[in-house]
């Protein structure tokens, strides 16, 4: 696998001044549902790309889907996504670079890493993230978070009809790297901090109710963020329709009638 460290003399930044402040002010909303949407239409502007999918590697956890958004592609990166997460991120050639680089850099440091379709030879990893979306190849740039050990990964996907990224292009992600790095951070903080109390919630609907799968325990902690479907939807991969039918199953399985009854649930004396 192609990765390298980048060096800490860089170029000025390419982004206008109005561009940078959007995405700064925007720091403390819910980046799963715009920041790599952003992210791949600042970058777009440069060259042609696919997708574009935000991860956070926290130590020893499953990574987390931060924020992913398709403009080019006919299958939804929601779902690559969760497939990555479930079955496929322990063969990404991101984990090689981590484990290369763990123990030499600090978190000041960035790593940027290639992977063409033809580097991974894993047949249901290629085929679900690579083939079936038409990818040829993805730049990732990551960054190791001292403060809790987790790694931030920041990934632009290529299309088949794009080919790979040339010389040029590689040198303009280079040049955004560090901004586009330290905006994730921020965000990555403040999703953080606004997820630490459902994800205490929805632990303790979890100890009442053991027999929850793993779709409905993802499903109460968006519930229990605030999200309604039409939030809900794109981030399981799955039509509003669909959402909305779920959330009325799993209040079915846990007793209650609605979101109020929901919230009763988790503050009463009985899950203490």
């Amino acid at each position: 696998m192609n990765h390298w460290l980048l060096t800490n003399v860089y170029h000025q930044s390419p982004l206008t001044t109005g561009e940078i402040a959007h995405l700064l002010a925007r720091v403390g909303e819910d980046c799963r549902t715009w920041l790599a949407a952003e992210l791949l239409t600042l970058v777009r502007g440069e060259m042609p790309l696919a997708q574009c999918t935000i991860f956070a590697y926290p130590q020893g956890q499953e990574p987390q889907v931060l924020s992913c958004s398709d403009q080019a592609r006919l299958v939804q990166i929601s779902r690559i996504s969760r497939d990555y997460v479930e079955r496929f991120h322990s063969l990404d050639g991101n984990r090689q670079a981590m484990l290369d680089h763990r123990a030499k850099y600090g978190g000041a440091r960035i790593l940027a890493q290639l992977q063409s379709v033809e580097d991974i030879t894993h047949r249901d990893y290629r085929r679900v993230c690579y083939e079936q979306p038409q990818i040829s190849q993805r730049m990732a740039l990551l960054n190791h978070q001292e403060e809790g050990g987790a790694w931030l990964s920041i990934n632009f996907y290529r299309g088949r009809e794009h080919g790979n990224f040339n010389q040029r292009e590689i040198e303009f992600i280079e040049s955004v790297a560090p901004l586009l790095i330290q905006v994730t951070r921020l965000h990555y903080r403040a999703f953080i901090e606004a997820n630490q109390m459902p994800s205490l919630l929805s632990q303790r609907v979890e100890l009442l109710f053991p027999e929850l799968t793993r779709r409905d325990r993802e499903l109460l902690r968006h519930l229990l963020s605030g999200l309604g479907a039409e939030d809900i939807a794109p981030l399981m991969g799955i039509q509003r329709s669909s959402a909305a039918t779920y959330i009325k199953r799993l209040y079915r399985k846990v007793g209650v009638s609605g979101h109020r009854e929901l919230l009763g649930l988790v503050v009463r004396g009985r899950w203490s």
